[in-house]
């Protein structure tokens, strides 16, 4: 199956890739300059991945799937939340937005409940600017007292999952793609992409005969966002 990654951020690009496997071949927006980006106005994670699913669901064929992601800690009250990637500015790097939640948490002591927090993705599967269904993956783990080590990006530097003492950025990448929570929600959306293809197409989980339908079928392209 071609997935095309509705985004231009190449570390997603590289992970949404490496989680789906050898089975799938992933490209992402950079082919398709036509498409703008998007506004992320909803409320909830749930809110913004079926706002970007159903305006690229409306421009390119076959299923589009939309991911949207972030960390919620709960010495902020749940923030950075749906707020993750514009935590410290629209164009703050991931260094800024690191800075900025450090010292929103940093009397908050290292044992302490306070620095729980947990990364949150939704994915939401829509075609021609109709929503089919999401998928929710959760990790727990806590707040680290400084960033630590040089893998992923955004947060993954200062994200300790829970049964490890190494941040997202210093396990190895196999290891986080195994446990995250964009992993775990890719991994339910796997289980259930044959009947989403039989609802959408008219067809039996599978893909039926006749060469199957955009995202379904091998050699055929869903949109990833």
């Amino acid at each position: 199956m071609q997935l095309i990654v509705a985004t231009r951020n190449a570390h997603k690009t590289r992970e949404i890739e490496q989680i789906f496997g050898s089975a799938s071949a992933v490209r992402d927006l950079t082919a398709h300059p036509e498409i703008s980006e998007i506004t992320e106005s909803g409320t909830s994670f749930e809110e913004n991945a079926k706002l970007k699913a159903i305006a690229v669901s409306k421009k390119l064929p076959g299923l589009v799937i939309a991911d949207d992601s972030g960390l919620e800690v709960q010495a902020l009250g749940g923030a950075p939340g749906i707020q993750s990637a514009r935590y410290a500015g629209a164009n703050a790097s991931d260094k800024e937005r690191i800075a900025k939640l450090l010292s929103r948490v940093a009397n908050v002591e290292a044992k302490s409940d306070q620095r729980r927090a947990r990364f949150r993705c939704v994915l939401a599967v829509a075609r021609d600017g109709q929503v089919l269904a999401t998928f929710e993956g959760v990790v727990e783990g806590k707040i680290a007292e400084r960033p630590r080590g040089s893998h992923g990006f955004g947060y993954d530097p200062i994200f300790i999952p829970d049964g490890f003492e190494e941040t997202f950025a210093e396990l190895p990448e196999e290891v986080k793609n195994n446990i995250s929570h964009r992993a775990k929600a890719i991994r339910k959306l796997q289980a259930k992409l044959p009947t989403l293809c039989g609802e959408a197409y008219g067809f039996g989980a599978g893909g039926g005969g006749g060469g199957g339908a955009p995202g379904c079928a091998a050699g055929a392209p869903a949109a990833l966002i």
